[in-house]
């Protein structure tokens, strides 16, 4: 059984004005509130927030001084703690010009937000444990995270949808152009890699490495007509017709079997000059302002009109640019949700900062980070567990050295993981249980612990005897006559001249 206990080291600090009314205890002290995660029977996890409530410095309240939320937020960034799931919340007076009108707390871009002062530590205390949660894990993304490795827990909504934990990812740009007789398309995809992707990436080689690849598939037709609407004069795809679209297209992308990690599409559409312009509708018939569809775990499909000609004399193929910027917009929004970066519902009072061209927040890898060394720490666990189930049923197995030292790696390690998630040390955390996986799944999947190079003594004698047979019956009829004949000679008495 698994006990996990995560703990988040969080500041509070307060800003002149902004004490509550009913603080009983002289600054600084230490609270610490705890959160039962209800998984299953037999994995538990206990989330705890250590509050240190501290009184501001000179330089943060300087950096309070700001003009915009936004400001004093890059200027505190250069004076706290910026070490992995670690969080500061700044108390600010209830007549702060910092935070707009109705808005009870800022979310910045780092680790830290600022919070509106509440008369009452109880009133003070709901709001911070709000923004905790929203800035490090929910019980939510906990179970999403542990829902394929437990085997009685409950898989929450977002289970199925997240990428799994891996220790690579290969992302693939892909173009459309079903028919480029009519268009002829150019898309500056390296150049909007670099741009838009890499960024992001950079942010994220922390959690895994990434490759990136891109290319032009020719008469690649998504394999649902789209319905020809008369109001519009445009065509449509309705929402159930999606998951058809991908199986047809999938067949042409090459295979993603010969591939170590997870690859994860995007396709960029150009629809054929007869199906122009191609809109997709939601459920409800309301047409998706994006023109864009994702599928969990797999990527995302974004359809990009051409428009028409004016005059129909027009030689073709057409010319088009692609609005690279438009694109990767649509794109990283559609990698953000396959990361389980959505953002999550949010009370109304809470304003978040946008990341910005880095695609995430700081405390956004975090929240990743968080979910994913549960999950690493849960994989050793169930991949140890059929590893122990294999042996168990194969007497005759011969563990290798080198084996059983990546098994005790990987017990080392996810110990040591558990260890430092309990102290709120979360990226030697996530370090140590990327080890453990790594080293678990090379002991379970090397090749001389393949259960088919021990076989049980009855199928060997079923493998064997026909072998032996074809060649058993001369020698043993051979045998026979052998043993006759000598009997016959003792028996014959011997002539005496």
């Amino acid at each position: 059984a698994a006990q996990f206990q995560l703990l988040v080291p969080v500041a509070v600090v307060f800003a002149p004005g902004s004490l509550p009314r009913d603080l009983s205890r002289p600054l600084p002290f230490r609270d610490v509130q705890e959160m039962e995660i209800p998984v299953s029977v037999r994995t538990s996890v206990t989330s705890r927030y250590e509050m240190l409530y501290r009184s501001i410095t000179a330089q943060e309240e300087a950096a309070l001084d700001a003009a915009t939320a936004r400001e004093a937020d890059a200027a505190l960034h250069l004076l706290q703690d910026t070490s992995l799931g670690s969080l500061t919340m700044y108390v600010v007076p209830e007549t702060s010009p910092l935070l707009p009108q109705g808005i009870n707390a800022y979310v910045g871009k780092h680790r830290s937000a600022l919070v509106r002062a509440a008369g009452t530590l109880p009133a003070l205390r709901s709001r911070l444990q709000q923004l905790t949660q929203v800035m490090s894990f929910t019980a939510s993304s906990i179970t999403a995270a542990l829902s394929d490795r437990v085997p009685d827990g409950q898989p929450g909504p977002d289970g199925r949808r997240n990428l799994k934990s891996s220790l690579g990812y290969e992302i693939t740009f892909s173009l459309l152009n079903p028919d480029p007789k009519s268009h002829d398309v150019h898309w500056a995809i390296e150049d909007a890699v670099t741009r838009y992707v890499q960024p992001v990436l950079d942010k994220l080689s922390l959690v895994a490495n990434f490759s990136v690849d891109s290319q032009i598939l020719y008469y690649a037709v998504l394999g649902v007509t789209p319905r020809y609407d008369r109001e519009s004069s445009s065509f449509l795809l309705s929402a159930h017709s999606l998951p058809h679209v991908i199986n047809p297209v999938e067949a042409r992308l090459g295979s993603s079997a010969a591939s170590l990690y997870p690859v994860l599409n995007f396709l960029l559409y150009i629809p054929e000059r007869s199906h122009s312009p191609l809109y997709i509708q939601d459920k409800d018939g309301a047409p998706v302002s994006t023109n864009a569809f994702h599928s969990p775990r797999w990527g995302g499909i974004l359809v990009y009109n051409v428009e028409a000609p004016a005059s129909p004399q027009v030689s073709l193929p057409l010319h088009v640019d692609v609005d690279m910027a438009q694109v990767m917009e649509v794109f990283l929004a559609q990698l953000r949700l396959l990361f389980g970066l959505s953002r999550e519902e949010l009370p109304l009072d809470f304003l978040l900062e946008s990341p910005g061209n880095e695609g995430l927040a700081d405390w956004e890898l975090d929240r990743l980070l968080w979910a994913h060394t549960v999950e690493n720490i849960a994989t050793v666990s169930t991949t140890l567990t059929s590893l122990a189930q294999l042996l168990d049923k194969i007497g005759n197995i011969v563990i290798k050295d080198d084996v059983a030292s990546e098994v005790y790696r990987a017990v080392a390690s996810a110990q040591s993981a558990m260890a430092k998630l309990a102290t709120g040390h979360l990226h030697p955390a996530f370090q140590a249980s990327k080890e453990a996986a790594t080293s678990s799944e090379r002991a379970f999947f090397d090749p001389s612990l393949l259960h088919l190079l021990y076989f049980p003594d009855d199928q060997k004698f079923a493998i064997y005897i026909p072998l032996f047979l074809p060649m058993a019956v001369p020698i043993l009829l051979s045998l026979a006559k052998i043993i006759r004949e000598t009997r016959q000679k003792k028996k014959e008495p011997t002539k005496m001249d």
